[in-house]
């Protein structure tokens, strides 16, 4: 079976006629599996695939929008609300399958107007020479479960919340559940049971006496009561299951209102006051240290200029100085070698030309230092080693204020912070307002949950009446009315059944062992951690997945990890499908999730092209990315892109060639 083309006409967001060529085939030669639809959340994307449903099952489609609304009601939500009322809202899907080892097209057509006749839409057939085959409208329910049985339909008709519900679950969920027993074979046997067990009792009821068919009727009449009760109490379940979770989002309306508005503030205000009286003492203790350096030598700073000024000068009148000590020692000096010079055999000219000589030499090495001012600070050294300390304190008195103004500036701005949560925060009496409605919104949940749990239990001490009460007329009928004319018709019944029980559990045995296998296939395929489980067992009863590792140990289900929990389920879901023996489309909602970079590779790579040989994908951009399209691309696997544009100012929705990239 191959889906060819979806036309949604006025039907949810899509307004007007729109076409989606569903084709996997590129030409004659050329097919690739994969329809890759792109579209946000609220886009349509669920809409969708609910329109494949609704064409193909009617009022038996199990939309995911429908919830416990008649067919009626559901068709005239399904109608867009920008159209004239009188206006046909339509769908049609083409596909084709082979019948009698021929390739046959058929186009299923639904249409119907708001409010539409008898509370049901239009069904029509279209085959290969555009004819309304009335037969086929007339057995069409039949004709659909032989090529898609919709107990099944959900193997391959699926979305991402039943996955990450399969995944959470240690049971799967009752729509897989149901699946599998279709699959199984089970459901036939369920009714052949039940079947049994009413000509049984009509069998009973034609050969008791009237005063042993008086005791039948009336516990068959109590059953019977006891049944609608239990219908009506779980109808109340449903109820109060509802009301629990729309106060329990009143709740949490009534905290966010509580945050907002400066409920949880007010409440913390003692403690933000005392932050705020700290970081007060914090800041005069700041300022007291500032007023410390203010009385050493900070003020100094106001003067750089002097002070430099003086320290030069002090340095300058200290090198003339020394240079003059210097001076006065060389002409000692000079003085000494002339007295020697006079004393030696030397004669008075040539000590008179080096006389001469050394009063120019050291005129000549002096004349560049001889000071043309007079000295006026007149320092000595002590005071100039005082000054330089002076200069140098002055400096580290000046980057501690620099620190110190830093700290404080952020102080006040923590200081400034605080005042602003404290302004924020309700007044008293609007905070007790707000704290009364939360607490009364927590009370209102509490006494819902309390009814819920009462009235479910209500529901499980029924359902132990039921059953008591089905065993006292199994007991009353198998040991108070005996015919001998029916006597044969009950124990053979009876051997049936047995022989049913046997047969049921063979069968689950067989083709569960079967399913075990190829579950624990499609997981190692799609799972990067290939040692990570060696065995996968299904319990009969449950139908749930049990987990064995190499050296035979259960590996519990909550140590996988959440992608490893949503490959699991996939892997269940894909195992069904192929030991369905079906070869059907497969069409998948969300189907990325919570997966990491490595299992997502791994499911856009293994599963996405081999899941069948058409994958219909509705993704938005955050699952199938850039990085997996590009990927899904280079290996071929895409036939056609479309991408659900969704315009928020209209709420309508418009099919477009193309992805996201």
């Amino acid at each position: 079976m191959i889906f060819l083309e979806l036309v949604l006409q006025n039907f949810g967001p899509y307004s007007g006629k729109q076409v989606i060529n569903l084709n996997p085939k590129i030409d004659e030669e050329t097919s690739h599996p994969i329809i890759l639809l792109g579209g946000m959340n609220g886009g349509g994307k669920t809409t969708l695939m609910d329109a494949i449903r609704l064409a193909l099952y009617g009022p038996r489609a199990q939309c995911s929008t429908r919830g416990n609304l008649s067919y009626n009601d559901f068709l005239n939500q399904c109608v867009n609300n920008k159209i004239d009322p009188v206006a046909d809202t339509r769908i049609e899907l083409l596909f084709e399958h082979i019948e009698n080892d021929k390739p046959i097209k058929y186009r299923v057509v639904r249409s119907w107007t708001k409010n539409p006749k008898d509370g049901k839409d239009t069904l029509g057939i279209l085959g290969d020479s555009d004819t309304w085959p009335d037969a086929l409208v007339n057995i069409w329910d039949e004709y659909i479960e032989n090529l898609l049985p919709l107990g099944i339909s959900n193997l391959f008709l699926f979305d991402g919340e039943q996955v990450k519900e399969l995944a959470e679950q240690e049971t799967p969920p009752p729509v897989v559940v149901d699946a599998i027993r279709g699959l199984l074979g089970l459901e036939l046997a369920d009714r052949l049971a039940v079947d049994l067990d009413i000509l049984v009792n009509r069998k009973l009821k034609e050969v008791g006496n009237s005063k042993d068919l008086a005791n039948l009727e009336e516990i068959e009449t109590r059953l019977t009561q006891q049944q609608e009760d239990y219908q009506t109490t779980e109808e109340k379940v449903e109820i109060l299951k509802n009301q629990v979770e729309e106060l329990e989002q009143k709740q949490q309306e009534a905290f966010d209102k509580f945050i907002s508005e400066g409920g949880k503030i007010a409440a913390e205000r003692n403690q933000l006051e005392l932050q705020q009286n700290t970081k007060t003492a914090e800041i005069e203790q700041v300022r007291q240290s500032m007023c410390e350096l203010a009385a050493d030598v900070l003020p100094l700073a106001l003067i750089p200029n002097l002070l430099n000024q003086a320290q030069a000068q002090g340095e300058k009148e200290f090198r003339h100085q020394q240079i003059q000590i210097s001076k006065d020692l060389l002409i000692e000096r000079d003085q000494r070698l002339l007295t020697w010079l006079n004393q030696v055999e030397i004669s008075p000219i040539e000590v008179e030309k080096i006389q001469s000589f050394l009063i120019q030499d050291v005129d000549s090495l002096y004349a560049k230092t001889i000071q043309t001012e007079a000295p006026w600070l007149l320092a000595d050294d002590e005071t100039l080693s005082q000054l330089d300390n002076l200069i140098y304190h002055l400096q580290n008195s000046k980057l501690s204020a620099k620190e110190k103004l830093a700290i404080l500036k952020n102080k006040e701005e923590e200081i400034h912070t605080l005042e602003r949560q404290v302004q924020t925060a309700a007044a008293p009496e609007d905070y007790t307002k707000l704290r009364q409605a939360l607490e009364a919104a927590q009370n209102q949940v509490v006494e819902a949950k309390a009814n819920y749990e009462t009235i479910r239990r209500l529901l499980a001490d029924l359902e132990t009446i039921i059953a008591k009460s089905k065993r006292e007329l199994s007991d009353y009928t198998v040991e108070n009315i005996k015919h001998k004319n029916s006597e044969h018709i009950i124990t053979s019944a009876a051997k049936v059944q047995n022989t049913l029980k046997i047969f049921r559990e063979k069968l689950t045995l067989r083709k569960l062992n079967k399913l075990e296998e190829e579950v624990k296939n499609c997981f190692l395929y799609l799972l990067h951690k290939s040692d990570l489980v060696h065995r996968i067992t299904i319990d009969t009863k449950t139908f749930s997945l049990l987990l064995y590792d190499l050296n035979g140990k259960p590996v519990p289900k909550h140590r996988l990890s959440a992608g490893e929990k949503q490959l699991l389920a996939i892997a269940f879901l894909w195992g069904l499908a192929k030991v369905s023996g079906h070869r059907l489309p497969v069409a998948i909602d969300t189907p990325l999730g919570r997966l990491d970079s490595s299992h997502r590779s791994n499911l856009v790579e293994r599963y996405f092209p081999s899941a069948s040989h058409q994958v219909i994908l509705l993704s938005t951009d955050t699952e199938i990315g850039k990085k997996e399209v590009e990927t899904l691309r280079e290996n071929e696997a895409i036939a056609r892109e479309y991408l659900l544009k969704y315009d928020s100012s209209t709420r309508q929705t418009t099919i477009q060639p193309g992805y996201f990239w």
